[in-house]
């Protein structure tokens, strides 16, 4: 069935107000320096201007970064989430333009809520805040402060609770966590409770604030942006989360498969403060009470996961995702995107090629531009076209991008392929026709081995996995968007790991994600972006593209622990010898196999390295005519009939080019969790 692209939501919010200040734009557009001074204090009148003059307008760096005003706030979640008898207050560090204070003017505010401003640091060069000796803040860590605040923004770093100078405890995607950041919101635009002091009563007030607010971060920053949005509070224009989780219990499991060996739990006390590890004990003991090793979807679950919450999103959503993300799957922002689709959310993506990567630190000075002209037009109102422009912007190879108008493209559709067997076991076909019944392929888990060792051996039959292969193409074949994997299997023993993964069989060049840089090399040299101080630089060390070459590609993943093969997030007893259907969810991608290339699945058990092994080490049998894929095929049935008929040559390969990416073997034990 065809995957529907879903309309946009009208912007009522700016085009309104343009609309009415256009009215006299003519008599009140300055020129010059004057302006640019005008266009960052007065947002209105600035685009009214700019819609008069049938031009597109940029907020100008007008302001002085080293006479901005520094302060920290400490503003009341309304939660009391230590249980100590008086509601938690988060620590909010600010930094503003000078110019404007008591002028009467508004400005819009760019926010980042972290729990690693003192645990771990942010960015590329793991930069954490420091202060003075009177505790007020002089490093804000990333870009974010010194490029925007000089243009007429302000910027906003929250400590989430339990963490840095923050009350409360870590609860890891809970409400405290959440709180954090919509009390924020809700103080800068005039409804919430800030203070001048972590215990103190003397009140102060975000009167320097037009409420309208965008939440940015990487991975966990932002995640509590996705589930700050989920609670529609209102004064959030847009987010921009990079890289991060939409539903915590997909962090830590897929479909009851382990993909961590350790808990939300083990995460709070990475990341909480010193003062907080004892107040704190209870809240880590719900934490690994309602994350059960089984994999069973809790009341604690039900309550981290933000995909059902989309309806109530009004922000504006950016996303940022590496397709090759090992520590943040892609299938917390292809679950997302659906989700907000379906709600007629208006969205912006970047896919990219790296692992767990800031854009950024892999298209910096693009990501910039894009960025400043993103919150100019979601924040300030500026109609500067960056909502006609296309939705998505794909890495293909290192550095080399394409764009679609809508993503996954209008015409992409889901085609249903199925396995059947090969000239000898274990290596397969794939294609549109059903296998004969009673067709059979088997597999015995072997832990120690990964995707990419499945993948090196895909036309010889090892006893650690079943192969399926189309033959070499004869035209380009592109999969748009999450694709699912239904198994009719039968285990030998009473519990079963089962992964299914796309390869895209041929030589390419490849960002090396499985390197320590996850797709970059870092340079000593450095760029500036934006006036520094001697406490606050701008400059930040440049990157480049780490590129791999490679015989085989894979570009996407699915795993589950068979005991949830009914769906419902519960584990139940498995019967050896006995059959079972499931269906495993594929994570979102974006991927060409070109002519000469063939596409294959794999089915196999434990991942290694991205899936902990289970007790048993099952044999399991594939019922081949019960199997089929159903994947996001651009085109659709004809696209694929188009593409695998005809004789086509398979593309050779250089001896440099036999492997794949290995997978990095301490992804399912990486300290401090979505960095």
């Amino acid at each position: 069935m065809p995957i529907a692209a879903r309309a946009r939501r009208p912007k009522w919010r700016t085009l309104v107000p343009m609309t009415v200040a256009a009215m006299t734009a003519v008599l009140l557009a300055p020129s010059g320096a004057a302006a640019d001074a005008a266009q960052a204090a007065n947002p209105a009148a600035s685009a009214a201007d700019a819609s008069a003059a049938g031009r597109a307008r940029e907020s100008k760096p007008v302001y002085a970064y080293d006479k901005a005003i520094r302060e920290s706030v400490w503003v009341d979640t309304r939660v009391d989430g230590d249980k100590d008898g008086r509601t938690d207050r988060v620590a909010v560090d600010i930094v503003r333009p000078r110019e404007l204070e008591g002028s009467g003017r508004r400005i819009p505010v760019i926010m980042d809520a972290s729990p690693y401003y003192s645990c771990c640091g942010r960015g590329n060069e793991s930069q954490k805040k420091t202060y003075d000796d009177k505790g007020n803040p002089v490093q804000f860590p990333l870009f974010y402060d010194n490029y925007f605040v000089p243009r007429g923004y302000g910027y906003v770093a929250v400590d989430f609770t339990g963490t840095n100078r923050s009350d409360g405890c870590a609860d890891v995607g809970g409400r405290s966590e959440v709180a954090s950041a919509k009390a924020v919101v809700d103080w800068l635009n005039g409804r919430g409770r800030g203070y001048t002091t972590r215990t103190g009563a003397e009140r102060t007030r975000a009167d320097w604030s037009n409420g309208s607010t965008g939440m940015i971060g990487k991975s966990w920053d932002g995640t509590v942006a996705n589930g700050t949005a989920a609670t529609g509070v209102e004064g959030l224009k847009t987010i921009v989360p990079i890289g991060a989780i939409s539903s915590w219990y997909d962090y830590y499991f897929q479909q009851g498969a382990d993909l961590y060996d350790g808990g939300p739990d083990d995460l709070a006390g990475y990341v909480e403060s010193a003062e907080a590890k004892a107040r704190c004990k209870p809240v880590k003991k719900e934490l690994a009470d309602g994350a059960p090793l089984n994999g069973n979807r809790t009341d604690m679950w039900e309550d981290r996961d933000f995909v059902p919450d989309a309806r109530k999103v009004r922000a504006s959503v950016f996303a940022v995702h590496g397709m090759q993300d090992l520590n943040v799957r892609t299938n917390h922002f292809g679950k997302w995107w659906d989700a907000l689709a379906e709600q007629g959310v208006e969205r912006k993506v970047w896919l990219s090629q790296t692992g767990h990567v800031d854009p950024f630190d892999f298209r910096r000075a693009e990501w910039v531009k894009t960025l400043h002209r993103w919150f100019d037009h979601e924040l300030l109102g500026y109609d500067n076209g960056i909502d006609r422009e296309p939705m998505a912007d794909i890495e293909r190879a290192p550095d080399q991008w394409s764009t679609d108008k809508v993503w996954p493209p209008r015409s992409t559709d889901t085609t249903r392929l199925r396995p059947q067997k090969g000239s000898s076991p274990g290596v397969g076909a794939l294609g549109l026709k059903p296998a004969k019944p009673g067709a059979v392929e088997t597999f015995t888990d072997d832990p120690k081995l990964d995707e990419t060792a499945w993948a090196a051996k895909i036309d010889t039959g090892t006893p650690e996995k079943s192969g399926f292969a189309t033959k070499p193409l004869s035209r380009d074949l592109r999969l748009s968007g999450s694709g699912k994997v239904t198994l009719s299997v039968t285990p030998s023993t009473t519990s079963a790991n089962l992964s299914a993964v796309l390869v895209d069989l041929g030589p390419a060049t490849i960002r090396n994600y499985g390197a320590a840089g996850e797709g970059i090399t870092t340079l000593p040299g450095r760029t500036c972006w934006g006036p520094s101080t001697p406490g606050d630089s701008s400059c930040f060390k440049e990157t480049k593209a780490n590129p791999a070459t490679v015989g085989f590609t894979v570009f996407s993943r699915g795993w589950a622990s068979l005991a949830h093969y009914r769906g419902d997030g519960l584990a139940r007893p498995l019967t050896p010898g006995k059959k079972y259907e499931i269906t495993i969810d594929l994570a979102a991608s974006d991927h060409v196999v070109p002519a000469g290339h063939r596409l294959a699945l794999i089915v196999g058990g434990t991942d290694a390295g991205l899936v902990e092994a289970p007790d048993t080490r099952p044999t399991v049998g594939v019922d081949l005519a019960g199997t089929s894929a159903k994947l996001p095929v651009v085109g659709g049935d004809r696209a694929f009939v188009r593409a695998t008929s005809g004789d086509a040559t398979a593309a050779p390969l250089s001896p440099a080019a036999r492997d794949g990416i290995p997978v990095p073997q301490n992804i399912s034990r990486m300290p401090g969790g979505p960095r």
